[in-house]
């Protein structure tokens, strides 16, 4: 693998991967670089969420290479690759919060994980990444008590509260009102405006208008087109014409 730009914090080259005679990926090459916002689409069953997984070493390829934040984490030992996760936030597509925990104890739950930080810290740390969201109030809510635009906020805020530098959100705006996608969508971009690097797996077109400086169009495992919105409403092949009209 050829040494990548110091600004690329995602280099994968040639990345294949299949479940027994299916095969997801085939030679997806993709490039991400500090402060940049890249949105994956295409349509159901291209890899999608299967990528994602692999950058964050859930996933491991059957060929390719996969360098993050400088480092081949296809070839790191267990203890190295907790500790590059560490520098990765990740939004679930669902949100993954604990029903039986409050807000503030879902967060707290990384904390306490993760981190050396006494209680009091602690505290300040969750109102802090609460109050980022607009919601301090919720604190001591349970998941059921908050609405759906509200849960992806409370998740988004506990994905970045350990200060990653890259951010995975697998459809952050999915099943949401389009008054809750813009909301969502602007706290990603303001994620970027801090030099922070984001991923979004998304079919949401406003959140990628808002969000995304660049798109990437996946069809049959591999990278049919990428480029602006623009580019991609603008492209000659028929399947993306029939995803963007």
């Amino acid at each position: 693998m050829t040494n990548p730009d110091p600004q690329d914090v995602v280099v994968i080259n040639n990345l294949h991967k299949a479940f027994g005679r299916r095969r997801i990926l085939r030679g997806i090459n993709l490039r991400v670089r500090c402060g940049e916002s890249v949105a994956i689409m295409g349509g159901s069953g291209t890899g999608k969420s299967v990528l994602l997984k692999h950058i964050v070493g859930l996933i491991e390829p059957d060929l390719g290479a996969i360098q993050v934040l400088g480092q081949r984490i296809d070839e790191l030992s267990s203890l190295d690759l907790d500790a590059v996760r560490l520098r990765i936030g990740y939004l679930f597509q669902g949100g993954a919060l604990f029903d039986s925990m409050t807000v503030a104890d879902n967060m707290d739950f990384v904390l306490r994980r993760h981190t050396d930080l006494r209680k009091a810290e602690r505290t300040d740390r969750i109102m802090e990444a609460l109050d980022w969201v607009s919601l301090q109030a919720t604190a001591n809510q349970y998941p059921a008590q908050l609405s759906g635009g509200q849960k992806k906020r409370v998740a988004l805020a506990r994905a970045i509260i350990l200060e990653p530098e890259i951010l995975l959100c697998d459809e952050p705006t999915t099943g949401l009102d389009p008054v809750s996608v813009r909301t969502v969508s602007n706290l990603l971009v303001r994620l970027q405006r801090r030099n922070m690097s984001v991923i979004t797996i998304t079919h949401d077109l406003l959140c990628a208008e808002i969000a995304a400086d660049r798109a990437v169009f996946l069809h049959e495992g591999k990278v049919l087109a990428q480029g602006t919105l623009s580019d991609m409403r603008t492209h000659p092949h028929p399947m993306l014409k029939e995803f963007f009209h």
